[in-house]
C-alpha cells in the first residue's frame, strides 16, 4: 500500500500542502478531490518527486520514496500526469515502451520481456490496434489510453493520476475511469486518482479525500464525505448531494445561492 504521513509542500511563502496523511491498500481506488488550490496536483507530484516535501514521507513496504532516485522511484510508481504532452512523431509502441526505462540495462536495449509487458499493457487499456500509429495523429481519449498503458508498462505498484479526465469527452471519462478501477481491482494496484468532477469521484472510488487549502477536511468511504453541509462549506457554494435513482452512488449538484 501506499502511506502518506504529514507531508508538506511549501511554495515560496505559501504552504501549499500541510502535513498531510492518508493510505492507499492495495486494490483500492482512492481520490483527491477539492476545489482548485486545494493542493490535489501538488500532493500528486510531491509523491512522485516533481516537487520537494517540505516534510513528510511517502511509504510503501518499508520504503520511504521521497527518499529514493527518480530511477529507483519508478520501480515502486508510476504516473499517468496532467495534460502530458507526447512526443508526436513517435509511435504509440515506442511511447509505451518508455516506460520500461527503469528497468533497461546500461545500453538501453529493449528485451523480448519487456516488449512482453508492454503488448499487455496495451492489451489491457484496449489500445493494442493503435500500436503502429503515430501519437499526433491519435484523438485525446487514445492518447490518454497510451498515457495509462505506458504507466502500467512500469509493473509498478502504484500507480498515482493527476485529473486523468479533465480533457475527455462523457464517453472516454466512463471508458477510462472503469479501466481503472478494475485494474485496482484485478491487478491489486494502490491507485489514487486527483479528480475534479465530483459525481466520477463518488460512482468509481473506494474511498475519498477532500482537500481545502492543503490539509485533509475529510476521508472515508463516498457517502461519508459527499455531504451537503461539508462540501458547500469546502466549495463555497451551495451544494445538492442525492441517492442515484439507477446504480448505488451519489449525484452531486451545485444548489442556487440565494440573496
Amino acid at each position: 500500500m501506499l502511506r502518506i504521513e504529514n507531508l508538506s509542500v511549501q511554495y515560496g511563502s505559501r504552504l501549499a500542502l500541510d502535513n498531510v496523511s492518508l493510505e492507499v491498500q492495495a486494490g483500492e481506488m482512492a481520490a483527491l478531490i477539492g476545489p482548485n488550490g486545494a493542493g490535489k496536483s501538488t500532493l500528486i507530484r510531491a509523491v512522485s518527486g516533481v516537487v520537494p516535501a517540505r516534510s513528510g514521507s511517502a511509504r510503501t513496504n518499508g520504503i520511504d520514496l521521497l527518499t529514493l532516485s527518480p530511477t529507483a522511484r519508478a520501480r515502486w510508481l508510476a504516473v499517468v500526469p496532467q495534460a502530458a504532452s507526447l512526443p508526436p512523431a513517435f509511435t504509440v509502441w515506442e511511447t509505451v515502451l518508455l516506460g520500461r526505462t527503469p528497468y533497461l540495462n546500461f545500453l538501453g536495449q529493449i528485451s523480448p520481456h519487456d516488449e512482453e509487458i508492454a503488448r499487455r499493457a496495451l492489451v489491457r487499456v484496449d489500445a493494442l490496434s493503435l500500436r503502429e500509429r503515430r501519437v499526433g495523429e491519435l484523438s485525446g481519449g487514445e492518447q490518454q489510453r497510451v498515457l495509462l498503458a505506458r504507466a502500467l508498462a512500469q509493473a509498478t505498484p502504484i500507480l498515482l493520476l493527476d485529473e486523468p479526465t479533465s480533457h475527455l469527452d462523457l464517453h472516454y471519462q466512463v471508458s477510462f475511469m472503469e479501466t481503472v478501477r478494475a485494474l485496482a481491482r484485478e491487478e491489486h494496484l494502490a491507485i489514487l486518482v486527483a479528480l475534479h468532477d465530483l459525481n466520477l469521484a463518488a460512482r468509481y472510488a473506494d474511498r475519498l479525500i477532500l482537500l481545502r487549502a492543503g490539509k485533509v477536511q475529510a476521508m472515508g468511504k463516498p457517502a461519508q464525505v459527499l455531504r451537503p453541509d461539508l462540501l458547500s462549506e469546502t466549495y463555497r457554494w451551495p451544494v445538492q448531494v442525492f441517492p442515484h435513482p439507477q446504480a448505488e452512488t451519489l449525484l452531486v449538484w451545485p444548489g442556487a445561492r440565494r440573496g
